[in-house]
């Protein structure tokens, strides 16, 4: 249960702090509930956790990251694109839980075709048949969606920036996460297929290298936010705010990471 819980809070750091790294460009009349008016709660607190999670950043994750970083690009490319599709299960299932009936069938479509003809969704074929991403989706975005205000800002030790509203949806998220529900729901006789530990941590590996396939492709856009920053903690809640936001609306934007390939810009939905 300990190691269990490593594993999250490790993986859900990497998440949170690079999230908030998109979406930097610009604002727009949110049509949902917005962020924007967000209050601190235990501000203090707060930035005593984001020294501490920023330290961390510098001794474990980045380092983490620069390692993937010097992986063939075709290799990274391939494992982002598995993750991604893996991901898009529960992009789907909030997409129903959205009332988004067009966009769940693209994105069930998108899996169908890019875990067979794709190989398990290391090649996204379905992109060239115009299935088109229809953006990530999760709890938090559909609260969002349905009316619920995000409620006061603040950061956790390890797990980052956060608001009411998406601590819930994170725990929504478990529910609702097919991969999840499967990983940690299979049993079989005698322990050897599909042995309910075997499959949990196969649930945490595939978190844990999307968290580093995504903080490796922002390490330069994290690194100009350091740098251009009097109050990193400031910058850093007005854009997690911002981002969530946008992802809520539904508006899409990009940044461009200092990498050669497109594949590795950032969509902040």
């Amino acid at each position: 249960m300990i190691r269990k819980i490593i594993y999250i809070a490790f993986f859900a750091f990497l998440l949170q702090t690079n999230l908030v790294i998109a979406g930097t460009e610009g604002s727009e009349e949110l049509k949902k509930s917005s962020s924007q008016g967000a209050e601190e709660c235990f501000e203090g607190v707060s930035r005593a956790m984001f020294k501490f999670n920023h330290v961390l950043d510098k001794a474990i994750f980045k380092p983490v990251a620069k390692g993937y970083r010097a992986l063939p690009v075709p290799i990274r490319k391939g494992t982002g694109n598995a993750v991604d599709n893996l991901r898009s299960l529960l992009t789907f299932s909030n997409h129903i839980l959205q009332g988004d009936i067009r966009e769940a069938g693209t994105t069930a479509g998108r899996f169908a075709v890019n875990t067979t003809v794709g190989i398990l969704g290391i090649f996204d074929p379905a992109t060239k048949l115009g299935l088109k991403e229809q953006g990530k989706e999760d709890f938090g975005q559909t609260l969002g969606k349905w009316g619920m205000d995000s409620g006061c800002y603040f950061v956790l030790p390890i797990l980052g920036p956060t608001t009411v509203r998406d601590a819930v949806g994170k725990v929504g998220n478990v529910f609702i996460d097919p991969v999840y529900q499967v990983t940690h729901n299979t049993e079989i006789d005698n322990g050897v297929v599909g042995n309910a530990s075997y499959s949990e941590h196969n649930y945490y590996y595939y978190r844990g290298t999307g968290a580093v396939d995504f903080r490796a492709k922002n390490i330069e856009s994290w690194e100009s936010l350091e740098e251009n920053s009097i109050d990193l903690y400031a910058s850093l809640k007005s854009l997690y705010l911002q981002n969530r936001d946008k992802q809520i609306s539904n508006s899409t934007s990009t940044i461009e990471t200092q990498d050669d390939s497109d594949w590795e810009e950032i969509d902040t939905n």
